[in-house]
């Protein structure tokens, strides 16, 4: 089994829950791929150089010059970080942009209503590069950054690079995937860390849609969910980073678990 887990940029900014999910991570049996965020690390950097960051609904614009920013900062400090705290826990991680071995090609977004800059959507990843690190005992760590095989680099979706890795390695062997994220969940009232919704289907998840339970920066998540359900992952989970070792153990039920 292998096991793709992604964690938020809200994990990345503190040291001390990064710390605790590596650790975790790092005692999972078997193959694994971590997946993760950029955090507010760029923004302070962009800050720093007089480059200021725009926002659009929660999401970077990313022009040229903070292309530069996010690459030095997601594949360089933040990767190299995770990598070496990996390494001090006896964990081979391999850090990783899309960029590195051709492992993530992509495509500059196609403008509709919102010009998001050097934005990338995934094409296609090199589940081959992937299966043989992993067969060497290595366990890549990937950064958000993709390219499009043009020498050009973009920015892509965290979420989105777990989800297109999971559902490639899925068809060399069975895979699953977990968003570890700063909530217990996906929740029905987001201030109650008691109303964690177990389990959704798609049905349910038009539902919650509908009713304003799910809104916003949940909605591509859950997106990203279902579609690696529908192309063969064989389990989707959303939980809390603290609870990683807990929702590997057998028979214990934390976070949502998403349901073809």
């Amino acid at each position: 089994m292998l096991t793709v887990i992604k964690i938020g940029g809200n994990i990345v900014d503190n040291p001390d829950a990064l710390d605790s999910f590596l650790a975790d991570f790092s005692k999972i049996e078997g193959s694994k791929i971590l997946v993760h965020g950029g955090g507010k690390v760029a923004t302070k950097v962009s800050k720093a150089l007089g480059i200021e960051a725009q926002m659009i609904d929660g999401r970077r614009v990313t022009d040229a010059e903070t292309v530069k920013v996010v690459t030095m900062v997601y594949a360089g400090l933040v990767n190299k970080t995770i990598v070496s705290k990996l390494q001090a826990l006896d964990c081979n991680a391999l850090g990783l942009s899309g960029a590195d071995a051709n492992v993530i090609r992509s495509h500059k977004r196609i403008v509709k209503d919102i010009d998001y800059g050097f934005v990338g959507d995934v094409d296609e990843v090199n589940a081959s590069f992937l299966t043989t690190v992993l067969e060497q005992g290595v366990q890549p760590v990937m950064a958000p950054i993709t390219h499009d095989k043009e020498g050009l680099l973009l920015n892509t979706n965290a979420d989105t690079i777990a989800s297109t890795v999971a559902v490639a390695m899925s068809q060399v062997m069975e895979t699953q995937l977990i968003y570890c994220f700063e909530l217990e969940g996906v929740m029905r009232d987001i201030n109650d860390k008691d109303s964690v919704i177990s389990q959704i289907t798609p049905s349910e998840y038009k539902e919650l849609k509908e009713e304003g339970v799910i809104v916003a920066g949940m909605i591509p998540k859950m997106d990203n969910c279902f579609d690696a359900i529908s192309q063969g992952v064989s389990k989707v989970r959303i939980a809390h980073a603290s609870d990683l070792k807990a929702i590997l153990s057998e028979g214990v039920e934390k976070g949502t678990t998403l349901q073809a």
